[in-house]
């Protein structure tokens, strides 16, 4: 009964077509921001930051640049491991070569740097697209994890193979090593959730979004009432590239600290990243939301509640767990294969007529 539209006018098109045109949602939306800026930060414990905020908000944004390519443009990827790789290896030679950069600038050159390689690693959607395309991302992934373990240049021919973050701070507070604090870290990744979920929003909702959505409908159709599929293809490998690389540059900068590419931007980082995108919901940035958060929060729940709370060995409740969370995915496809944003619209759509039959 609280959720309604009763009385909530529009007298231009803007206030008509913004992002949030209902009063409530536009209140929720502030009052989750400041709550997330004002609150949290004081409330935040290492563990739970370590285990579930931090891992999060960095996977979010990645599901942000996965589902700009899949779920508006309609090219299919499965190198974003890879990409995520390539954010973390820049970040590292920037650092180490220009230790007075700030390390926010680093990150986001860290993303454009990625956002040039996946723009050379997106040519081929030129030609081919599908299954096929997905093979050639998947070339990319096994390409670049071999780049960046075999050739010295990349990890400063250290005898581990290994990359380890210096330290840096932002106004004088520690942001990156071992001694930062969880609520500098979180800070930084709250930051820049922010930033590019704005940034997403206002991309898919303007002219390029319309081009990116045109090529993934019909591009034929596309082609011929004037969308150039060369520009509206690329473009969407560069801002989702751009997406991926900041989230690989803050996965290493912030939370690993320390990485190999091989273990921690395998095949499985490409999955899991897609895993989000479509059981969030393809084409929704509410849906990376909602699917970076059931695929991080839910095996730590999971894992609290079985092994800390019933007692059970953890390698038992680790195959539970997989077990459970397939189980889980398979039931949220079959009751609702456009996802759980889908599921959450119909829910909103349901409270705005509550009590009236739908």
């Amino acid at each position: 009964m609280l959720y309604r539209e009763a009385g909530d006018f529009k007298s231009t098109y803007p206030s008509d077509n913004q992002t949030f045109p209902i009063r409530f949602d536009r209140y929720a939306y502030w009052a989750l921001i400041g709550f997330a800026f004002l609150v949290v930060p004081f409330l935040l414990t290492d563990y739970w930051a370590n285990s579930i905020v931090i891992p999060l908000l960095i996977y979010v944004i990645a599901a942000l640049g996965l589902n700009i390519l899949i779920g508006y443009c309609g090219q299919l990827s499965l190198g974003t491991g890879a990409f995520m790789a390539v954010g973390a290896y820049a970040t590292f030679k920037l650092t180490t070569a220009f230790p007075w950069m700030p390390i926010y600038i680093v990150f986001i050159l860290a993303g454009l740097v990625t956002a040039a390689v996946g723009v050379l690693f997106g040519l081929p959607s030129l030609k081919i697209k599908g299954f096929y395309l997905a093979v050639a991302t998947l070339a990319a992934q096994f390409f670049l994890i071999w780049l960046f373990t075999r050739v010295g240049w990349f990890f400063n021919d250290s005898a581990t193979g290994m990359i380890s973050m210096p330290e840096r701070t932002v106004f004088g507070v520690l942001v990156t090593g071992p001694a930062a604090s969880a609520m500098a870290v979180y800070m930084t990744c709250l930051v820049f959730v922010v930033g590019m979920a704005w940034l997403a929003r206002n991309l898919t909702r303007g002219t390029v979004g319309r081009t990116w959505m045109s090529i993934r409908d019909m591009d034929i159709a596309a082609e011929i009432i004037g969308v150039n599929p060369l520009i509206a293809k690329l473009t969407a490998f560069a801002v989702s590239s751009f997406f991926v690389g900041v989230a690989g540059a803050l996965l290493f900068g912030v939370y690993l600290g320390a990485a190999e590419a091989g273990e921690a931007f395998g095949i499985n980082k490409s999955f899991l990243v897609l895993f989000m995108v479509i059981i969030g919901g393809l084409g929704s940035i509410l849906g990376s939301f909602l699917g970076a958060a059931f695929l991080i929060v839910l095996p730590v729940l999971l894992k609290v509640f079985l092994v800390d709370a019933l007692g059970w060995p953890a390698d038992l409740a680790r195959h539970l767990e997989v077990m459970i969370i397939g189980a889980l995915i398979v039931l949220v496809l079959i009751v609702e294969p456009h996802g759980m944003a889908a599921l959450w619209r119909t829910a909103k759509e349901k409270l705005r007529l509550w009590p009236f039959p739908h």
